[in-house]
Parts: C-alpha cells; sequence; structure tokens
C-alpha cells in the first residue's frame, strides 16, 4: 500500500520538517523585523542627512529641484513653520512636539512596514521644521515576496532531491526483502552484492553470513538423514531378511544360533544408534543438564578401562597406564561416556597384541589426558572431518568394527559444554593420539 511504501514516508516526513521549518522562520522574521529598531535608526539618520543637505541650500529652485529627485526615491519632505500647519496626516500634537523641543535630535514620528515619517526640530535660524517621509514599503514588500518565493524554492527543489534520494536510500531495503523471499521459499543460496560499508553495508554482509550459515545447517540436516536412514537401513535389511529367512525354513537347524546371533548383534546395533541420537539431541539442546562435582580422575580413567577388559583382552591389548592422583570438577556421567567413546575407539582400531598408553599431566591451569593407541593410524586428509556426524575413515568396515560415526561427535559436544579442548595427533602406521585439556578453574 502507497501509505506504508518507507520512500513516500521519507519524503513526506522531510517535507512536513522543512515546511513547518519556512513557516516559522517567515513569521520569526516578520515579527523580528517588526520589533526591530533598526530600520527607525535608518530612516533617521536618512532625515538628518536630507535636512542637512537643504540647510545648506539658499536657492529656493534648487530646493525644489534637490525635493524632486528625492521624490523619485519615493522620499517626500516638507518644511513647516507653525504646529498648526498639517502635513502628511500628522496630528498637531506630534507637530507641536517639534516645535517645543530644545534638542536638535530627529525625531521619529510614525511608520510601519517601510513607511517612516521623521521630523527635524527647528533650530533659531533654520528654515523651520522639517518633516520628511519616507516610503520603502513597496521595497519592503518585494523582500518578502522574495523571501517567500526563496523560501518555496528551498522546499520544492529539497522535496524534489530527497524523493531521487530516498530511492537511493530504500533500494537496499527492498533487495533485502527480494533475498528474504527467496530465502522463505527455500532457496538458500541467494546472496546480496553491496559496495558501501556503511549500516545497509554490515546489514547485507550479516544477510550473506546468516544465509551461509542456513545453507550449511540444510546440507548438514540433509547428511545428518541421510546417514541415519542408511545406518538404520543396513540392520534392518539384515533382520528382515534373516527372520524372513528362519520363518520359511530355508535355513538349516543347525545354522540357526549364528543367523540368530546375527540378528541379536543387528539389534544392539539399532539400540547402540538410537542412544547416540537421543544423546546428540539432548547435547544439542541448552537444556541439557550439567551436574557439576569434584572427583578423582585417574580413578575414574582406570574403572572405564576396567569396564572394556572384555574387549582389549579379546585382542590381547597391552594396557600402560601413567596417571597421576587428580581431582577435577566436571559432569562425572558425561565424561564416563567420553572415555568409555575415547578407549573402546583406541580398542577397536589397535590391532592384535598392539599397545595402548594413558596419561595424566597436569599444571596449575590444567589437566591434560592422553590416550594414545598403537593402531593403523588416521590419514592426514581425514584428522579436520573424524569430529563430523556419521564421518568414518573406514566405512567399508564400519560395520565389522560396530560404529556409526556418533562417538567422536558426543565427545566433542560434551567437551565444548564443559569449554574443554580435544586434539588429535595421528601418522598412518604409526597409531593415534588423543589429548584432552581440562582448565582446572
Amino acid at each position: 500500500m502507497v501509505r506504508k511504501s518507507l520512500r513516500l514516508r521519507i519524503v513526506a516526513t522531510f517535507i512536513g520538517i522543512v515546511l513547518t521549518s519556512l513557516i516559522i522562520s517567515f513569521f520569526l522574521f516578520m515579527q523580528l523585523s517588526e520589533k526591530n529598531n533598526t530600520p527607525n535608526h535608518m530612516f533617521i539618520s536618512i532625515a538628518e542627512d536630507i535636512a542637512k543637505v537643504i540647510n545648506l541650500i539658499d536657492d529656493p529652485e534648487k530646493v525644489n529641484a534637490f525635493r524632486d529627485l528625492l521624490n523619485r526615491f519615493s522620499i517626500d519632505m516638507a518644511i513647516v513653520s507653525e504646529p498648526s500647519d498639517a502635513v502628511f496626516s500628522l496630528d498637531k500634537e506630534k507637530m507641536s512636539t517639534l516645535f517645543n523641543t530644545n534638542t536638535t535630535d530627529a525625531v521619529f514620528l510614525s511608520g510601519k512596514g517601510g513607511l517612516a515619517i521623521v521630523g527635524i526640530p527647528k533650530i533659531d535660524d533654520g528654515k523651520g521644521v522639517f518633516i520628511i517621509k519616507i516610503d520603502f514599503s513597496s521595497i519592503v514588500k518585494g523582500l518578502r515576496i522574495t523571501l517567500l518565493f526563496t523560501l518555496l524554492a528551498v522546499l520544492v527543489i529539497g522535496s524534489l532531491l530527497i524523493l531521487f534520494m530516498s530511492g537511493y536510500i530504500v533500494k537496499p531495503i527492498k533487495k533485502l526483502t527480494v533475498a528474504a523471499k527467496e530465502m522463505a521459499s527455500g532457496n538458500l543460496s541467494v546472496r546480496l552484492t553491496y559496495r558501501n560499508k556503511d549500516e545497509f553495508g554490515e546489514l547485507m554482509e550479516s544477510f550473506n553470513r546468516m544465509a551461509s550459515e542456513l545453507q550449511k545447517m540444510d546440507s548438514v540436516r540433509d547428511d545428518f538423514v541421510s546417514n541415519v536412514s542408511h545406518e538404520m537401513q543396513s540392520p534392518l535389511t539384515s533382520i528382515r531378511g534373516f527372520t524372513r529367512a528362519l520363518q520359511d525354513g530355508v535355513i538349516p537347524l543347525e545354522e540357526q544360533k549364528e543367523h540368530l546371533d546375527i540378528i541379536y548383534e543387528e539389534t544392539l546395533r539399532l539400540s547402540r544408534l538410537s542412544d547416540n541420537l537421543l544423546r546428540l539431541a539432548s547435547l544439542d539442546s541448552e537444556h541439557h543438564p550439567v551436574n557439576l562435582t569434584t572427583f578423582q580422575l585417574d580413578e575414574q580413567l582406570r574403572r572405564t578401562i576396567v569396564l572394556a577388559e572384555p574387549q582389549w583382552a579379546r585382542k590381547d591389548i597391552m594396557i600402560e597406564l601413567d596417571l597421576l592422583p587428580c581431582e577435577v570438577t566436571v559432569d562425572k556421567d558425561l565424561f564416563d561416556q567420553v572415555w568409555q567413546n575415547l578407549i573402546n575407539n583406541a580398542i577397536k582400531y589397535t590391532g592384535q597384541e598392539g599397545t595402548i598408553h594413558v596419561e595424566i599431566e597436569m599444571s596449575a591451569q590444567f589437566v591434560k589426558v592422553y590416550i594414545k593407541d598403537s593402531g593403523k593410524g588416521i590419514p592426514e586428509e581425514a584428522l579436520p572431518l573424524i569430529f563430523d556426524r556419521f564421518y568414518m575413515v573406514e566405512k567399508a568396515r564400519s560395520s565389522a568394527l560396530k560404529g556409526n560415526g556418533l562417538g567422536l561427535s558426543i565427545v566433542m559436544k560434551i567437551l565444548k559444554i564443559h569449554d574443554c579442548k580435544i586434539e588429535v595427533e595421528s601418522k598412518v602406521g604409526e597409531g593415534t593420539q588423543f589429548i584432552v585439556t581440562i582448565p582446572r578453574t
């Protein structure tokens, strides 16, 4: 609608402000010009100068010629010898003051709007009282009309300029509106181009950053849905196939236990996937409870390694512990999950008769936990990606390794909640080392 147009509102506001300012300025000028005594002093000065000139002229004809010259400039003059003489419609009281005064100073008798009548008192040896009428009203009227038209020209020119400039001001907003509508319709690739570094430039830059983040989030969401669907589809396909085979009786009785074990492992895999997804969803929310407690970190690590004994004993892995007595204040349950994921990950990727080394290093500011394995290592190009959800270095072996690529994502999320940091160092063929840094304050 027209009344909702920002451009028209800017123009209307400008015109209103300028028009109000011009009207106030015009009336203030009129009032001040009426009250100001400067024009009166000017008229008196002119009259005194005229009287001096006439007093210097002895020839009456020259006086008349001078009067004719003054009339050309709208100045009339009369010489009055008696107070009873009426001239320029002046009353007798004002005339009598000129004859009674003992001063030679000029007297402003009347005047308004550029018209003034000035009297020069009678001098003893003079020619009488001078009454001088100065009519500059046409000049004053012309000045006022000129002033009025000048103010109106300022209003018109200013309005046209602001009408033109308002388009320049509103243009970025229109571009933002169009881009926002495109984003609302699902086009997250829209970007705005800008040159200026003003507030509109900052707004467009923020819009582009928001669009990039939304596009990235949308890509992550699509990947997440795709990965979850894939991770769930694989075990479900196995379960459906084996149960159908068992129902149809195509599997011999002696092989049924083996197939039932596979079905059981696949259900465990689905259970782990759903547990991890629920845990990540909870950690992603801002309402996940964090219960800080102070406890012995070295004891927590020992207990985690003991709980994982069936896994590392099966592969004859040697566990090396270098754990100093150490207290930390974190959420104990969440850090149980951190150590379980890191140690199980180390066991998973360490070969037969390998080694896993766990060490605590302390300082006044932080505690560092090193978990190093002698596994195959991680390629350098894969290191920045290992904390991404569903990312696995060896995807072809993911089923055999019983992983879904969420363990390290959960670790990263828990550590971020606690303002902790995790680093990874790895070389192919030499193993991998994770370093968790926990602030002590």
